[in-house]
């Protein structure tokens, strides 16, 4: 994997939370919270990726939403090129949300039906007023550079495959030149083979514009090969943050190493590390640790106190484990 030479951070969050309020009764009053994203706290830097795991409900795909602002947060900042994108003005929003850009999970249901693919490329040009010569010259660059050619133009969503409705989401995303865009396990609904395409043409973009990505995604084999940095979400919370390499091949927290136990590995029979029970709901999360209801070297402690940050190597872990 590819590194990149700048250290500046693009974006920066801290003690980020999105809770969505649950509603009972006739007065529909608040009862609770579902605790999507309950402080989490992670950089990327100009040019990397940061791949985002862990199993589905963990708050990866909510985080993404909130970064976008599709959701509205409830605590926390997140600051993009030294703006917090949760107080800034309405003007020097319409200056910044351009630059942040999202590829959703699923690459026909994320298209307008009724568009074609040359007014789908486009809208964000004619919006922000973007566009270079011709609408049509502009939208066959923007093919051309995600593999798909002008005879797309005037075609709609239904007519293509999967992968090719991906690549027109990425053609959209890059039209109006971000910097930032949140990647929704955008090849999870797609072919292992055309994986493999998709995931070498989000690294040729960034390397060609100097693109920072938050790549979410449950399998850890693909997010070894297109990220820098790895956190581990679960239920809400972030259980380790490293280096891919670091993360991938000497996991510290339990969580972790459960996660990369269950990755198959050709020509090597390692022993899985099976994770008791299902995860707890998010509207009553466990006291402590949130994973030590499910925690195979979990002890007394574990229940009672939520876990500090611990530096081990290269990797940043919250685990009782390491104190």
């Amino acid at each position: 994997m590819h590194q990149s030479n700048s250290q500046q951070p693009i974006i920066e969050i801290h003690d980020l939370k999105t809770w969505f309020p649950i509603r009972k009764g006739f007065f529909s009053k608040i009862q609770g919270h579902i605790k999507a994203v309950d402080g989490v706290s992670f950089r990327i830097n100009k040019g990397e990726t940061l791949g985002l795991v862990g199993e589905s409900g963990c708050g990866k795909t909510t985080l993404g939403r909130t970064l976008v602002g599709l959701e509205k947060e409830k605590e926390g900042t997140a600051f993009f090129e030294g703006n917090n994108l949760f107080t800034m003005k309405h003007s020097d929003k319409k200056r910044v949300r351009p630059k942040i850009q999202m590829i959703f999970q699923d690459p026909l249901n994320s298209l307008n039906p009724r568009m074609n693919v040359l007014d789908i490329i486009t809208e964000g040009l004619v919006y922000y007023n973007r566009i270079e010569d011709s609408r049509e010259a502009h939208a066959i660059r923007l093919l051309n550079q995600v593999g798909l050619s002008a005879e797309a133009l005037y075609r709609y969503p239904h007519e293509f495959s999967g992968g090719q409705c991906q690549r027109i989401s990425i053609a959209r995303a890059i039209s109006i030149h971000p910097d930032f865009i949140v990647c929704d396990e955008v090849v999870s609904a797609l072919d292992v083979s055309v994986q493999a395409q998709i995931i070498n043409l989000l690294r040729d973009l960034q390397e060609t514009y100097q693109l920072s990505y938050l790549f979410i995604s449950h399998n850890l084999c693909v997010v070894s090969h297109i990220a820098h940095n790895v956190c581990v979400m679960y239920l809400g919370k972030v259980m380790e943050y490293g280096p891919v390499t670091e993360v991938i091949d000497h996991p510290k927290h339990p969580y972790t190493q459960a996660l990369i136990s269950a990755v198959p590995v050709p020509g090597m029979n390692s022993e899985r590390i099976l994770l008791k029970g299902d995860i707890p709901s998010p509207s009553n999360p466990p006291s402590g640790c949130r994973f030590h209801t499910r925690c195979p070297k979990a002890f007394s402690v574990c229940q009672k106190n939520s876990p500090d940050s611990c530096v081990i190597e290269n990797s940043t872990v919250w685990c009782h484990l390491y104190k």
